[in-house]
């Protein structure tokens, strides 16, 4: 009798396409990424992405609201024992610079805004970003002002990320931890 191993669920199954589409995306921005290569890396076939996602566009925006929900996941777990707002953004900027070690991400989330010429990923985008704005006003009880400085600052270490610049060129903590 041959054993048969169980079939992934279809939550599993969603999960691994949506990491294989932003690996794809962050190598090759939302347009010249193809669905063959996102599914060969998942390991499914094209069309089971179609099964999934009614277009390439409604997978490429539910890849930016995963890697925002990751960020948002990582903020909300860092200030459960925050003593104030500037403690409570120092505490997210130590969990964001954590963050940074995913390559993949930091890139997909850039060509999240490189391709907002297109109006509907212009539009998901933006509220994506002012959710997370407000989200870290709501966490961190922090000034708008407050506010704006340290998600320019995010900004800032999304770029060099990406871009494996050296830490020789990051600001020095308050972020976060000291040897990051």
């Amino acid at each position: 009798m041959v054993a048969q191993t169980a079939r992934p669920s279809a939550t599993t199954r969603r999960d691994e396409l949506l990491d294989a589409a932003i690996a794809e995306f962050a190598r090759h921005g939302f347009h010249a990424a193809s669905t063959t290569a996102i599914a060969r890396r998942a390991g499914i076939s094209q069309p089971y992405i179609y099964a999934l996602f009614p277009n390439k566009k409604a997978l490429f925006l539910a890849t930016h609201t995963r890697v925002v929900g990751r960020i948002r996941e990582a903020f909300a777990a860092s200030v459960q024992d925050a003593t104030g707002p500037g403690d409570a953004l120092r505490r997210m900027g130590g969990a964001f610079i954590a963050l940074l070690a995913e390559r993949e991400e930091l890139r997909c989330q850039l060509q999240g805004y490189a391709a907002s010429g297109d109006p509907e990923v212009r539009a998901h985008v933006r509220a994506e970003f002012i959710g997370l704005f407000d989200d870290v006003a709501q966490l961190t009880g922090a000034s708008r002002d407050e506010v704006a400085l340290f998600i320019a600052g995010g900004m800032f270490f999304t770029i060099a990320g990406a871009l494996e610049v050296p830490p020789e060129y990051w600001p020095k903590p308050p972020y976060g931890e000291e040897d990051t």
